[in-house]
């Protein structure tokens, strides 16, 4: 049962980061207002919500790569590094005028919940 739930815990974040990646390139103003930062329209900042896309889908793609071809030792680790994007989007949030509901809410709640699918994935 703890095998079922760490696997497929680690395969909802993986897709969840993959779907925030996708939303970043394809609707860059609407994922940043989600993030809790806003971007004025046509500014210049679009090439950096480019560049959070890529690397969230990024992100996702290895975790998904990493579930089928390797083993929960391999899975724990990289979620547990991961764990330091949602820790520094919680800073990022804060600093730039975000709300701490969001900064804590979302990113830094993200961070605890693949902080835990670490601990369960190295418990197997």
């Amino acid at each position: 049962m703890l095998n079922v739930l760490a696997y497929g815990l680690a395969v909802v974040l993986s897709l969840f980061i993959v779907f925030i990646g996708v939303r970043f390139l394809t609707t860059p103003r609407n994922a940043a207002a989600g993030y809790g930062v806003p971007a004025s329209a046509g500014g210049a900042e679009s090439a950096y919500l480019t560049v959070k896309g890529v690397r969230d889908l990024t992100y996702g793609l290895v975790g998904l790569a990493l579930i089928a071809f390797t083993n929960a030792d391999a899975v724990a680790w990289f979620m547990l590094v991961v764990a330091l994007a949602p820790v520094g989007d919680t800073v990022i949030v804060l600093r730039h005028g975000g709300t701490r509901a969001v900064a804590f809410g979302i990113h830094f709640a993200t961070a605890l919940v693949i902080l835990l699918d670490a601990a369960l994935l190295f418990a197997l």
